[in-house]
């Protein structure tokens, strides 16, 4: 008969943020610490908020499922002697694995028979087990930051209170951080009475919501989204569900009640921005807005408790964010004092890398650089002077009040300011759009100014820590540099940018000799020029291994197009599209036969030159003349970005380098014809180098 088990780890409140991370690391480690055991169970579920995390597993077998090894021994010929009697060395083995010798079995092992000794172990009572696995789950949660409390050697997301470990109705005993386990669990802080005595593991959720305590996350989301848009809705406005901001608030509380506040209508001429930032920033309340999208002076806030005294809670969360406000009101009122243009001297003063100088400086180089992005991009004058002022202006409100107050805001708040300065709206939106993508399926630059100074931003950031030898190392990215290569990975992409990243890496790279204050100068990059763009065209190489993959493109097709280079971002997306959709094409077998057969034997050779008057055959000349006429044919449609009709054409190449081997010896004694020949295979197969290295390709 099946059972249930329960182990919940009480503890004082966990930050939000570890909370889903370590379920999920907990549902994992159940599963698989059983499966290790031979547990048999049929599900595992787990259940956690500020106060604990624990898990639920049932259906669970009450033994063990036994043990069969079998162990490999002599051979047949070495264990028994021509009379079938038992050697030395069958009763060795057999004695060593505590079997008798008539219990040995024999197996084939390929073309030589071997004896095995068959044991079986029991099973042991799965209460026996449970012990060791529990402190196996607790001990092999990870967290961000871990604590030590008291003169504990333990470490825990927080301090652990209390421990409850039920199988069946049995308490599973053992001890951790001084406590003992039992069938104890607690439920609000401030809302039940006393512990609650637990008989069964599935009486636990049913418990704790008496003690109000809603122990499943998925059920506390689904009530507080639920809430939360119905307390808007009778305020005649609506909720733009953020779902970050949901994650965060469902593991704050353990009993959630929404409730509606209210702010000052004039603050409603601050930026929308400026509003919503300390609401969901700083406070985790829900803004409101109106059927058009603007915002109202309300917000939803959601308490951990009940409905009961609920004036006197928004009472107070409305003068907390009449306070925050108020001051972001002063910060807004007084920036605008100063026109942007006016602080730019000020950012000599911000040090942006201790060894890479200030921020006036970055100032100076991404101005610079982005002017030449916007060349390479084939824009006009004017989007040129779009580029250079907002360069200029880009990091001028990061020394406001209002970004010193809300980091958050800044671009959003250059954006703002520019405009306010009189700055051209152009000129504002690049401000904004040059920290674009913040994040993980964050929007991109929409302009081309916005495009060419977000690239040059990122450029300059990249380089400039590889050039002092800062590399992301593991989970340590300190500067973000796996998300700027990313974003410039995607602007270029999705914006079907063609540049040269070479090229780019390496102005960015001179940019820091030339972008010193005060001129031209020493610059201040440690490693040398040929390593920087070495080690960051191999960074960019793993970015956009991820990208194609999640696209769904295979392994080896990624493989091949990377191996072909990645100096045109963008063309890398076209080649692995096309090469993938060639793949379902009748002319692939064919292109790859002809390239393989070419390729095998002339990818050692490093010669290209061929000598038709060392030609002896019609099959060389007529394979040279092919490979001329399709070589032409290639290079103008790779002029062309046409990678799927340049595959097709070397396809065609397959009857004559067919007929080549039918009637050419490649490797013969003359040195000469030996040298002309390879050299002639290796152009065949050379011309489909700029799509992909096809011998990375794997067919079934």
């Amino acid at each position: 008969m099946t059972s249930s088990f329960l182990l919940e780890i009480g503890s004082e409140e966990i930050p939000a943020r570890f909370i889903d991370p370590a379920l999920e690391q907990i549902k994992k480690m159940t599963a698989d610490l059983l499966n290790e055991s031979r547990i048999k169970f049929e599900s595992v579920e787990t259940y956690g908020t500020p106060r604990r995390l624990a898990v639920l597993a049932a259906g669970i077998s009450p033994v063990q499922e036994p043990l069969l090894q079998e162990v490999k021994g002599p051979a047949v010929k070495v264990a028994f002697n021509a009379s079938g009697e038992a050697t030395r060395a069958a009763q060795g083995f057999a004695k060593s694995q505590g079997v008798d010798v008539s219990d040995l079995v024999v197996k084939p092992v390929g073309p030589v028979d071997y004896v095995f000794a068959v044991k079986r172990e029991e099973g042991r009572p799965t209460g026996e087990i449970l012990k060791g696995l529990f402190l196996n789950i607790i001990n092999g949660i990870h967290f961000p930051k871990p604590m030590r409390w008291g003169d504990l050697e333990v470490r825990f997301a927080r301090p652990v209170r209390w421990l409850a470990a039920l199988y069946g109705r049995e308490v599973v005993d053992f001890e951790y951080a001084g406590l003992v386990s039992g069938r104890i669990t607690y439920g609000h802080r401030f809302l039940s009475k006393g512990p609650i005595r637990l008989e069964k593991p599935e009486d636990y959720l049913d418990k704790l919501k008496e003690a109000h305590v809603m122990a499943d996350p998925a059920e506390r989301k689904k009530v507080i989204r639920e809430q939360v848009c119905s307390v808007a809705g009778s305020e005649g406005g609506t909720v733009e569900v953020d779902q970050e901001l949901l994650d965060e608030v469902t593991n704050l509380v353990e009993w959630p009640t929404a409730l509606c506040g209210v702010f000052d209508r004039n603050y409603l001429r601050l930026p929308k921005e400026v509003l919503v930032t300390p609401m969901r920033e700083h406070q985790r309340y829900f803004p409101v807005v109106d059927p058009a999208g603007a915002l109202l002076p309300k917000f939803i806030a959601v308490r951990n408790g009940t409905a009961q005294h609920l004036d006197i809670v928004r009472a107070g969360n409305e003068k907390v964010l009449r306070a925050r406000l108020s001051d972001a009101s002063f910060f807004w009122d007084e920036d605008l004092k100063t026109p942007l243009s006016r602080r730019v001297d000020e950012l000599k003063k911000v040090v942006w890398q201790e060894s890479l100088g200030s921020v006036y400086e970055k100032v100076r180089r991404i101005t610079t650089l982005a002017r030449q992005l916007t060349a390479a991009m084939g824009l006009g004058d004017g989007p040129a002077e779009t580029v250079s002022r907002a360069a200029y202006l880009c990091k001028a409100d990061l020394v406001t009040s209002m970004v010193y107050e809300f980091p958050e805001l800044q671009g959003v708040m250059g954006r703002e300011y520019a405009l306010r300065s009189g700055e051209e709206s152009g000129v504002a939106e690049a401000i904004f759009e040059h920290y674009l993508p913040r994040f993980a399926g964050d929007r991109l630059p929409e302009t081309f100014p916005g495009m060419a100074l977000s690239l040059a931003e990122k450029l300059d950031t990249l380089v400039g820590c590889f050039g002092i030898g800062i590399q992301p190392t593991g989970s340590q990215d300190p500067y973000a540099l796996r998300r700027q290569a990313l974003g410039i990975c995607h602007i270029i992409i999705e914006r079907k940018l063609v540049l040269s990243l070479g090229d780019l890496l390496g102005r960015a790279y001179d940019g820091y000799a030339e972008g010193r204050e005060g001129g031209a100068g020493t610059s201040p990059l440690s490693v040398e020029r040929d390593n920087v763009l070495s080690a960051l065209e191999e960074f960019f190489i793993l970015r956009l291994k991820g990208i194609l993959a999640e696209r769904g493109f295979g392994h080896d097709t990624v493989e091949a197009v990377l191996a072909a280079g990645v100096d045109d971002i963008y063309g890398v997306l076209q080649r692995a599209g096309a090469l993938d959709a060639f793949r379902q094409d009748e002319y692939f077998e064919e292109l790859l036969t002809a390239f393989n057969r070419a390729n095998n034997l002339a990818k050692k050779y490093e010669g290209t030159a061929v000598d038709a008057s060392l030609f002896e055959t019609d099959a060389e000349r007529d394979l040279y003349g092919a490979c001329g006429e399709v070589g032409v044919k290639v290079s103008g449609l790779l002029e062309k970005r046409d990678y799927s009709g340049a595959l097709k054409e070397i396809g065609a190449l397959r009857g004559p380098v067919d007929r080549f081997f039918e009637g050419v010896m490649v490797m013969v004694e003359d040195e000469k014809i030996k040298n002309n020949r390879l050299a002639l295979l290796k152009n065949v197969a050379g011309l489909a180098a700029p799509v992909g290295d096809l011998s990375r390709i794997v067919t079934a």
